[in-house]
């Protein structure tokens, strides 16, 4: 096994140690892992149990991160494994973030194997996605590194909890994010996801400060997160990373625990109005309209990018400029 990064000792006696990767900051007996599953104490040492094991290994549209401008109609060798450092109680992808480790079902990719596929496949990267990336630091540490080496674009598709010195040290080799903020308040992040708010929103602003591309996506849940004060607040601080940051609203479906009813496409609309007074890029996603997805010039209007599911389609642009007006989006990548 691969000995982890950044853990300490907390009680040599008792073989009891503290894992500093996320703000949780773990304390950990022998034989047991943190709230993640998959960081184990074994002998006082911690070991990353999906350390190059995963779940899910497939080619998949950039859109479908969802990130709509880091290279619009390019596809990505995407990786997931098991576990998570949050529980929420809404979650999509359940039956990998919340299972507990089984190497029954586990696939084996060295960091080598993940680059030779990329460029086998003619993917623009590597996306480390499906379950939370960041919990399985070192593999994700290598692989970057490596991929650097031959041009690949590094992509997470995160929760964004993670320390700072960690993030730190891998975020040279970071080309882009998309960072789920499941709300924006620190109440609903402790009930139903067992997490905080402010390590996730300073995980953003450190990327956006370092150029890094990022994308926020927001499931809007009816009744708990969907307030008008509370989107306001969300688009305040978005619009402090860059008016041009997109966001993209996201239609809620009962999953997992969660038995409130279906987001009503009103609440999306009235989220993605409000936040268009102050961000130049909104989308919503869940929803079969295509409008809602498209990216326009913000200037005169004209339709950039069509976007129907999957499928990409430039009908505006030339070299990143809106063709009718010259407009040139800040914050697109092609």
């Amino acid at each position: 096994m691969k000995e982890a990064l950044y853990f300490e000792i907390y009680n040599k006696e008792k073989k009891i140690i503290k894992c500093n990767l996320c703000p949780h900051r773990c304390i950990i007996s022998d034989g047991k892992t943190g709230n993640c599953r998959i960081r184990k104490n074994v002998k006082s040492k911690l070991y990353p149990l999906t350390y190059g094991k995963f779940t899910s290994v497939s080619m998949d549209p950039i859109e479908k991160k969802p990130l709509y401008h880091f290279y619009p109609k390019s596809n990505i060798l995407s990786l997931g494994t098991l576990g998570c450092n949050f529980s929420c109680q809404f979650c999509q992808n359940f039956e990998i973030s919340q299972a507990h480790y089984d190497e029954t079902f586990m696939k084996s990719v060295s960091a080598s194997e993940a680059v030779a596929l990329a460029k086998q496949y003619n993917s623009i990267g590597i996306a480390y996605t499906y379950n939370e990336p960041l919990i399985n630091y070192e593999w994700l540490k290598e692989t970057m590194a490596e991929a650097r080496k031959y041009g690949l674009k590094n992509v997470l598709v995160t929760n964004g909890f993670i320390n700072e010195e960690p993030f730190f040290n891998i975020i040279e080799n970071i080309d882009a994010a998309n960072v789920d903020v499941k709300s924006f308040r620190d109440d609903f992040y402790k009930k139903y996801c067992g997490g905080k708010l402010a390590p996730v929103l300073r995980t953003v602003e450190i990327m956006i400060k370092r150029k890094k591309h990022v994308e926020i996506t927001n499931l809007v849940i009816p009744g708990l997160n969907d307030s008008d004060e509370e989107i306001h607040d969300l688009v305040d601080w978005v619009y402090s990373l860059g008016e041009e940051t997109p966001l993209h609203f996201s239609r809620y479906f009962p999953c997992y625990k969660m038995n409130v009813k279906s987001t009503p496409f009103s609440i999306l609309e009235k989220a993605r109005k409000i936040a268009l007074k102050k961000l130049k890029h909104v989308y919503l996603g869940n929803v079969l309209e295509a409008e809602y997805n498209r990216t326009y010039c913000p200037q005169c209007k004209e339709i950039l990018i069509e976007r129907r599911g999957y499928h990409t389609q430039n009908v505006g642009l030339e070299r990143g400029h809106c063709q009718k007006c010259g407009y040139k989006i800040a914050t697109l990548h092609i």
